[in-house]
């Protein structure tokens, strides 16, 4: 009986720490009242038949979707966070790679990436302890998000971060073949830390890790993540 009682504690915990973000607020607003909207229409003019059934399960279906996509679970990472470079997203690992970076490091980086698909949680959190360097939007193409091509066509918006051992981070927003809203938090010369939200994604999209090259990777390719949990790079000094 008490594993039992001890169980369900622990679940509604876990509920309560799950709650929607705010950049849902006026879309599941508008989305439902239209939905009810037509829903009242449809049995006004032909009542509860088939039709109606249909819609009303399909808008359902549509609408749980939409909550589980706004959702906003508050996470801590636990543990010490000098050098480790933890997730800025859910989703799943699709890059790990070195490339050519020529926009601000003129050299070569490692660049992890995560995909993140319909139904993850779409808040970005922070990778790293530090410190904003800068921002930079940019308008681009919608290319489909996991495509190589997507971290540098598609619309994206950049973040400089300085770690507190000087060490310069790029993390990037990318929008998607159907993202189209790219929200940053982050501002120019603002502290920033694990656990705080960089931005929000809307519907879709992809964040790239840019790394100094001999930084270890502690991900694999396919590898599911944990925004703010999961660690994907510990920076020389603490490997």
């Amino acid at each position: 009986m008490y594993s039992y009682y001890y169980s369900m504690g622990k679940r509604i915990k876990k509920i309560k720490n799950i709650r929607l973000h705010r950049e849902g607020t006026n879309t599941l607003l508008y989305v439902g009242l239209a939905a009810v909207a037509v829903g009242a229409l449809l049995w006004y003019l032909a009542g509860p038949n088939l039709l109606f059934k249909a819609y009303a399960c399909l808008m359902i279906i549509v609408y749980a979707i939409m909550i589980n996509f706004f959702r906003c679970p508050i996470r801590y990472f636990q543990g010490a966070t000098d050098d480790v470079v933890v997730a800025p997203a859910d989703g799943r690992i699709v890059v790990i790679e070195e490339v050519d970076e020529d926009e601000y490091f003129h050299d070569k980086r490692l660049m992890v990436s995560i995909f993140m698909s319909l139904f993850n949680v779409h808040a970005n959190w922070f990778p790293v302890d530090g410190r904003v360097k800068f921002v930079k939007h940019f308008n681009g193409n919608f290319h489909k998000a996991y495509l190589p091509k997507a971290s540098e066509e598609n619309e994206h918006a950049d973040i400089m971060l300085e770690t507190d051992n000087g060490v310069d981070i790029l993390c990037r927003q990318i929008a998607g073949a159907v993202a189209r809203r790219i929200v940053t938090y982050a501002k120019d010369d603002e502290d920033c830390y694990i656990d705080e939200h960089l931005g929000f994604i809307k519907f879709g999209s992809r964040v790239d890790v840019f790394l100094p090259l001999g930084t270890e990777v502690c991900v694999k390719m396919g590898q599911a993540t944990t925004g703010d949990q999961t660690v994907i790079a510990r920076l020389k000094g603490n490997a």
